[in-house]
Order: C-alpha cells, then sequence, then structure tokens
C-alpha cells in the first residue's frame, strides 16, 4: 500500500490546529453584574495595563500572574468610551464604545498578541492614574 504525501501533511496540519487553537468562551459563565465590564482576554496577559474609560485613565490592579479577565466595575448605564493599551500586548478591539444597560453588565471578548519590543533604557514611568469615582478595575486569572 502506497501513501500519498499529502496525507501526512494533513495529519500533522490537523494536530497542530487541535493543538494550537484553544476554545475561548463567547458567552460569561456567570450573570455580569449591572455596572461592570468584562474584558475576556484570549491569551494571558502579563502587563501592566492601562485602561482609559471617558478620556479618564483608571487605575488597574495588577496581577503578579499573567491573567485572562480584565473587571472593571462601579460605571453608570449609557454610553462609555474605552482605550486599552499595555508596554508588552497589543489589544483588538484596544479602542471603542461600549453601551452598558441598566439590568446587566457587559462581557467583552479581546483578542491578545505579545509585543516583544526592543527597548534601550527604561521608559519614563507613567503618572498615577486619577480614576473615576467609585470605578475599579482588577486584572484577574
Amino acid at each position: 500500500m502506497k501513501f500519498h504525501p499529502v496525507l501526512p501533511a494533513l495529519v500533522l496540519m490537523g494536530a497542530a490546529c487541535f493543538l494550537g487553537c484553544r476554545k475561548v468562551p463567547l458567552t460569561p459563565s456567570a450573570p455580569i453584574p449591572a455596572g461592570s465590564v468584562v474584558f475576556r482576554f484570549t491569551r494571558a496577559v502579563r502587563g501592566p495595563v492601562e485602561l482609559s474609560v471617558d478620556g479618564t485613565r483608571i487605575p488597574v490592579q495588577q496581577s503578579p500572574k499573567a491573567a485572562i479577565i480584565l473587571q472593571v466595575k462601579g460605571l453608570p448605564p449609557g454610553k462609555h468610551r474605552f482605550f486599552l493599551t499595555s508596554q508588552r500586548e497589543t489589544f483588538s478591539p484596544d479602542m471603542g464604545e461600549l453601551d452598558l444597560p441598566t439590568d446587566k453588565g457587559l462581557y467583552q471578548v479581546t483578542l491578545t498578541q505579545r509585543l516583544d519590543a526592543v527597548l534601550y533604557g527604561k521608559p519614563d514611568p507613567l503618572p498615577t492614574a486619577e480614576g473615576l469615582p467609585g470605578v475599579t478595575a482588577v486584572l484577574m486569572k
């Protein structure tokens, strides 16, 4: 019996796709409380992550380990513009508009890619984030 050379290539490609692809839940496992937004990253984020909501920088509690969720609490209902950035990762969407309803929160899947940039010297430290009253942001596993 003679094998065609395409067959082993298809088997190797199928194994690579199966092992390399991870499933990211498109819906939350539990309901999101009102006034909250959950950004679910497709890869673990090491941080530091910077978040701006409505043009105001929000202080983000960084995790000592890599995190896959950024949870923002305390936002009032209505439309909010956000901007996500990091020195080590890129996000998609990195900016946009959230329409927060009064009865539930939002769940946003955010594509994440590592950004390995070579920097010479240390970057200037960012000023502390001023934040919005009652709004908190936490990176979680």
